[in-house]
């Protein structure tokens, strides 16, 4: 996995750590169990700071993406296969209802990117199947 920043961009650097990692998952280069880098290793590697590299991996510790434990690090928490497997689920569905109004691809996905232009919804009010 190769995570790389762009320091010239508005995006908070630990949000696109956080970015980097969530996209190895839903690629599959990730796996339930694997262990991400050591904070400081991974801070060394990007000329970052490390707390803000512990920043990032507290987004996916929340997000329930993966686990952080003492001696252990940081690894890919079991559930992170559901929540990719909701993830394309939801995608599916996307693309069906698109093809269903007669939506082309471009349009798909200027619509996707339209929505992710918005900032991050509140994920409470949405349910995989809904």
């Amino acid at each position: 996995m190769r995570i790389q920043i762009d320091p010239n961009t508005a995006q908070p650097i630990a949000d696109q750590i956080a970015s980097a990692i969530r996209r190895a998952l839903v690629e599959g280069s990730l796996q339930i169990g694997d262990r991400l880098p050591a904070a400081r290793e991974l801070a060394e590697s990007l000329g970052v700071n490390m707390h803000t590299v512990l920043r990032g991996y507290q987004l996916l510790r929340r997000d329930g993406l993966i686990d952080l434990r003492r001696g252990r690090g940081a690894v890919v928490a079991s559930n992170a296969s559901e929540k990719r497997a909701d993830l394309l689920q939801i995608c599916r569905h996307l693309t069906v209802l698109a093809r269903e109004m007669g939506l082309s691809s471009d349009e798909t996905v200027e619509l996707v990117r339209s929505c992710l232009s918005e900032g991050s919804p509140d994920s409470s009010n949405f349910r995989v199947g809904e």
